[in-house]
């Protein structure tokens, strides 16, 4: 079983974003007993609530289920647990790699991404972005998928 972890600033927006749509590609290629899928955020604010509502609006109007999603704060357990914690730009990469213990990997969505010329998915929480926002997290979501299987074989 590989293990995956999607991480945002508030786990709201664009890591719940994340993991849903990772789980819908997931499911389609019949995976769903070999990846499982998380999210958290760096803070923990807003535990316990559902994602933003342009995050949830967007992912309906993709077909995308999210109802059981909620935010939870990033623990100390989860770099063990996980084999993958992936973030969504530079800040949040930076505050993992100091909660990480020596040697965990961290990486960013985008360093998975084949179409995107960015490096970090912005926060729609402030730019309202939430389409732009989606079409780079889809794109990080193939490559890492993709990447998962190749490693797998």
């Amino acid at each position: 079983m590989t293990h995956v972890l999607f991480v945002c600033l508030g786990n709201i927006c664009r890591s719940p974003m994340a993991e849903a749509v990772f789980r819908h590609l997931v499911e389609a290629k019949g995976l769903s007993g070999q990846i499982s899928i998380d999210s958290a955020g760096i803070g923990g604010w807003h535990a316990g609530e559902r994602p933003h509502a342009g995050t949830q609006k967007i992912l309906k109007e993709k077909g995308i289920a999210h109802d059981t999603l909620r935010a939870r704060q990033i623990s100390p357990d989860d770099f063990a647990a996980y084999d993958y914690v992936v973030c969504m730009d530079e800040e949040n990469l930076s505050a993992l790699m100091r909660m990480a213990p020596s040697g965990k990997k961290v990486y960013r969505l985008l360093d998975f991404a084949t179409a995107a010329n960015e490096q970090n998915v912005e926060d729609p929480y402030y730019t309202g972005r939430f389409s732009y926002v989606y079409d780079l997290v889809e794109d990080g979501c193939n490559g890492l998928l993709e990447h998962i299987q190749a490693k797998k074989g």
